[in-house]
């Protein structure tokens, strides 16, 4: 009885607390020409155009440059000298919409039992009345993708725009991708200086032997997907056709030397394209990456290094490196509520090493290429999505970048959330002006 008045008490407050948050609704589809003037404009691409202009209508871009000429009727104007111009922010690696207060177990979506789930499609849980994604707007985010967790094979992931009733809508590109989350090749101690599971070597090897698990149900997935008629239908194997059709990709998340290797060679056997999730030790080994054309989603970048012989600023280095090296990648910062902060994320990076444009271009442009969303997004090109962000400063800088206005297939945002009505509320109880 005691558990059942807990779980009602915490699953009322988490009510409570969702209820009295803002009520936005998503805007409707544009209607007509829309120009932004006088801005600085950061394609994405490695490009800025001073004083440039973008227009777009029916949701794409139809002009970028710094002399577009503008129609003289039935168009909307808008001038916003002196502000910045950027492409939407992709997260990539997110459990955003699949969970709201993590304390909460009603609220989480995101796992399942059980070690090899491919046929779980994360989009279908996806929840677009998620007061979390309001905040991440804020920040110039629009565009993100979809990821579920728990066990080893763990299911497809799905990329998504921000703005949208339910999950039909708000579908970006479906099923773009399996996720494999390998077992650390590493022996762990507890705080008592004992192994925490045995000695290290057993660990590893039963690591190793989890690992061999999926591999083995990938050979007999490729046996069952390369036959002819089947009597009957196995989910499972039937869900990971793409991977060996090249359809989707294998995300792989890893962060040590080992580990990735042994992606690059899973990659080589079954004849995948393989993406590194976590990547922590990827700058050691970027050679094989590139030998292989394997792009890296670089987790958590605010964070200390694995090893404790690595420079303690290393996660801040590791983006200038593979850059340097010709590696694709992008940024991202795992969770749900945490990437608010992923332009900031990147903007330390610009510091370490990237300019700002390319600390840009790893969350949209490289991100958008990752995710195989690029003919659609990621950089301000015409023919592409209208998905745009008007800052007033530099939208890394977390000091300067104030989001003005921002669009989603030629859709203007309600930029209002949760944190913006919480500081209005309590300016108006302190009487601050």
């Amino acid at each position: 009885m005691k558990k059942i008045f807990l779980s009602i008490l915490g699953l009322t407050a988490c009510l409570a607390t969702l209820q009295a948050q803002e009520t936005v609704y998503p805007a409707k589809a544009q209607k007509g020409l829309v120009f932004l003037k006088n801005a600085t404009i950061h394609t994405g691409a490695g490009q800025i155009i001073e004083r440039g202009t973008i227009g777009f209508n029916n949701g794409k871009i139809i002009a970028v440059g710094a002399n577009v000429p503008i129609p003289a009727d039935d168009v909307r104007v808008f001038d916003v000298q002196g502000q910045h111009i950027y492409p939407g922010l992709i997260v990539t690696d997110s459990n955003l919409g699949l969970t709201e207060v993590e304390s909460v177990r009603a609220t989480n979506d995101y796992s399942e039992v059980g070690d090899i789930n491919p046929s779980v499609r994360s989009i279908i849980s996806y929840n677009t009345d998620s007061k979390i994604i309001n905040t991440l707007r804020t920040n110039g985010i629009l565009i993100a993708q979809i990821v579920p967790e728990g066990g080893l094979l763990t299911g497809s992931s799905s990329v998504v725009q921000l703005d949208a009733w339910n999950w039909e809508d708000a579908a970006y590109k479906t099923d773009n991708g399996i996720h494999f989350y390998m077992p650390r090749l590493m022996p762990r101690s507890n705080p008592f200086g004992a192994e925490a599971r045995g000695p290290g070597s057993d660990a590893v090897k039963a690591a190793m032997e989890r690992i061999e698990s999926v591999k083995s149900f990938l050979r007999e997935a490729k046996a069952y997907n390369d036959g002819g008629k089947k009597s009957e239908t196995n989910l499972k194997y039937a869900s990971v056709k793409g991977l060996f059709d090249r359809s989707q990709k294998l995300f792989v998340h890893c962060d040590l030397m080992k580990e990735m290797i042994i992606a690059a060679d899973m990659g080589q056997e079954f004849g995948f394209d393989v993406v590194i999730v976590g990547g922590t030790d990827s700058w050691m080994i970027t050679d094989v990456l590139k030998k292989y054309g394997i792009p890296v989603i670089l987790s958590q970048p605010h964070s200390l290094p694995v090893m404790q012989d690595d420079d303690v600023d290393q996660p801040y280095k590791t983006p200038a490196l593979l850059q340097k090296a010709g590696i694709l990648f992008s940024i991202s910062n795992e969770g749900f509520w945490q990437q608010r902060n992923l332009p900031f994320n990147a903007g330390t990076a610009g510091a370490y090493g990237l300019s700002k444009e390319e600390a840009l271009s790893a969350i949209t442009l490289n991100a958008a290429k990752i995710l195989g969303i690029s003919d659609k997004t990621g950089s301000l090109e015409v023919g592409k999505d209208a998905n745009i962000v008007v800052s007033t400063g530099d939208i890394l800088d977390m000091k300067s970048s104030v989001i003005t206005r921002a669009y989603i297939q030629g859709r203007e945002l309600d930029l209002t959330d949760k944190h913006k009505q919480l500081f209005e509320r309590y300016k108006h109880k302190y009487e601050l002006q």
